[in-house]
């Protein structure tokens, strides 16, 4: 439970975890950060939704019977919540979900 004060123009609110007193908005932004998954790339960039993708291996996608070639370009990726898996558009292949060690940020 958090408690409020206010001072001024803008709400604080006690941070029960770090024992604070901080700006509501700050808070909101800590917490909303905490729910966050960071994905990063086979070196080490931090990956977006959105974000062009370039493959840094040859891979063979099971049930395709396709192979993806190294340095393939990826367009608009989406996040799947899981720190390893991107989910991915390319054509022919549908629900296409790449592991974040094979991709290299754009």
């Amino acid at each position: 439970m958090a408690d409020t004060q206010d001072n001024g123009d803008e709400d604080y609110v006690y941070d029960e975890e770090s024992g604070e007193w901080m700006p509501a908005s700050e808070l909101a932004a800590k917490q909303a950060a905490a729910g966050q998954v960071v994905v990063y790339d086979a070196v080490g960039n931090v990956l977006a939704d959105g974000d062009q993708v370039t493959l840094i291996k040859d891979l063979q996608v099971k049930g395709a019977g396709q192979t993806l070639k190294q340095g393939t370009l990826i367009k608009s990726i989406r996040l799947t919540g899981d720190p390893q898996e991107i989910d991915c558009k390319y054509p022919g292949i549908k629900g296409l979900v790449l592991r974040a060690e094979f991709v290299k940020k754009r």
